[in-house]
């Protein structure tokens, strides 16, 4: 039997993911669970191809649509998520989603078509030069971890654990949004929809957790990590004023990487960054290296590669404008702009 090219759907998606738990390229961004958070978060159209063979799944392919008349209209693998891209168990089958991909973005008419992408895949696809992601095996010992942070950062670790903070896991997001919430629109951002991490806590359980930082009975940091086959990913964070005054940022992360290593996780992902931000720097203090992410584009409708992101001057006066909003005002616009900033 040939080849086939066919769109996910619900009876598919538990042999979608037993092919993405066993594929060595694959993410926790190629899961399956994806499709309905993007769907019932957003609302946006979303394909999911994989490549069948004979009855077994070959590769696939996640996208999904992103359409506004004010940050245009994408067709992306895959919004709000920092890795992406087609992966399969060749490069045929590989090039047959991506060309498919690319018939699917001239069919659609789109702006262009973002391959998000860890290593480069098109020679001939224009390539963002903006993103970095953070990367790196832990030790099996936390003390063997905490050596291996410079020294000026673990002296900032070190004394987040005298202040006398300590961590609780959540069952919900309540905490975590108004801390989460309050972060983003002081750093000028519109918030996602609280649906939307409800939405993951629903969809991911156990591999979506949410840790909360606490000082005297009050929260002052949070973070949703995501997990997946040996790794951990800290996603979505945030803090109150008072989290950098009691470095609790600092603390949060070494003791969600120390109860990593000791639950035999052996690859702490820090996440993209964007070069030459606060974000890059903190990363980059801990020790973690830089690894240039490869953000491939078939440019459509779009005469030249996008740059929505903040550090766009084009953007300044919207975000010193945000930062300025009542919280309850932010948080009840934020959602209806941050479904377009995938």
């Amino acid at each position: 039997m040939s080849l086939e090219i066919k769109l996910l759907t619900k009876d598919a998606s538990e042999r979608w993911d037993a092919y993405v738990q066993q594929h060595p390229q694959a993410t926790f961004f190629h899961r399956a669970g994806w499709m309905n958070v993007i769907e019932k978060a957003f609302g946006h159209e979303t394909v999911f191809l994989y490549a069948e063979e004979n009855g077994a799944i070959r590769g696939l392919l996640p996208l999904a649509r992103v359409k506004s008349l004010l940050f245009g209209d994408a067709l992306v693998s895959t919004p709000f998520c920092v890795y992406g891209g087609a992966i399969a168990d060749n490069d045929d089958i590989r090039s047959e989603l991506e060309n498919r991909a690319e018939a699917l973005a001239l069919e659609k008419n789109v702006d262009y078509l973002e391959l998000r992408n860890l290593r480069a895949t098109r020679g001939d696809w224009p390539e963002k030069e903006l993103y970095v992601t953070f990367r790196k095996e832990i030790d099996p010992d936390p003390e063997v971890n905490m050596l291996a942070i410079p020294r000026k950062q673990r002296a900032m670790v070190r004394k987040g654990i005298k202040a006398g903070l300590r961590t609780e896991t959540d069952s919900d997001i309540e905490r975590f949004f108004g801390i989460y919430a309050l972060s983003v629109r002081n750093h000028g951002t519109p918030v996602f929809a609280k649906n939307y991490f409800r939405l993951l806590k629903q969809e991911f359980a156990d591999d979506c957790e949410v840790r909360v930082v606490v000082k005297d009975g009050s929260a002052v940091s949070t973070v949703m990590s995501f997990y997946f086959r040996d790794e951990v990913l800290p996603y979505y964070g945030g803090g109150t004023l008072q989290a950098r005054r009691l470095k609790a940022f600092d603390f949060m992360y070494w003791d969600l990487m120390k109860d990593a290593c000791e639950k035999g996780i052996r690859y702490f992902d820090y996440g993209r960054s964007k070069k030459g931000t606060g974000s890059f720097s903190f990363k980059k203090n801990w020790g973690f290296e830089p690894q240039p992410l490869a953000y491939q584009f078939r440019l459509v409708k779009a005469d030249a590669l996008p740059d929505i992101n903040p550090l766009n001057p084009r953007y300044q006066l919207f975000i010193k404008a945000w930062q300025k909003l009542p919280l309850p005002v932010a948080n009840a616009i934020g959602p209806m702009i941050s479904r377009y900033l995938g």
